[in-house]
């Protein structure tokens, strides 16, 4: 899939290490404070981390849940915003609903890695067409370097274009 200019402009700033520390330290301090970072993010999917660590870590040596669910929730994140922006049109954006399941200890660093990308590029653009709300269940799955899965999320976003007028 051929990305719009304007988000394949956004999806190579993002990309960029420091204009992303940027924009965590701006609009999610957070995940900032957090070490959250984005890996990867394509049309199809999208990888971030959280390391384990004094910022990150819970009294029990392992990552804090918030630690993870913030690094999961980017992960489905920027795949709506890459196709909102894609889309041309200015869209409300929110999550309606969370799943969450661990399994081990994350005691190093968590990747989490979403595929959605296809279904979210067409609801998205459903939801253009019809201007009415669409939502979609997004499931990242967060592992350590040696692929033990420490967790697994399901967000559940709901899309629908702020007006008619396209972006420019």
């Amino acid at each position: 899939m051929t990305l719009s200019p304007r988000a394949e402009t956004m999806r190579r700033r993002i990309s960029n290490p420091f204009a992303l520390w940027f924009w965590l330290l701006v609009k999610l301090p957070a995940a900032w404070w957090c070490g959250v970072r984005l890996r990867e993010i394509t049309t199809g999917h999208c990888v971030t981390s959280v390391p384990y660590g004094w910022r990150s870590q819970n009294p029990f040596r392992s990552t804090y849940f918030a630690a993870l669910a913030m690094a999961a929730e980017l992960s489905t994140g920027a795949l709506v915003l890459l196709a909102a922006e894609d889309a041309g049109v200015a869209m409300s954006t929110l999550i309606i609903d969370m799943r969450a399941s661990y399994g081990k200890k994350a005691t190093g660093l968590a990747t989490f890695r979403c595929d959605g990308g296809e279904a979210v590029f067409r609801a998205i653009s459903e939801a253009k067409a019809s201007g009415e709300a669409r939502t979609i269940a997004l499931e990242t799955v967060g592992t350590m370097d040696d692929g033990t899965e420490v967790a697994r999320f399901v967000f559940t976003w709901s899309m629908k274009p702020r007006s008619s007028a396209p972006r420019g």
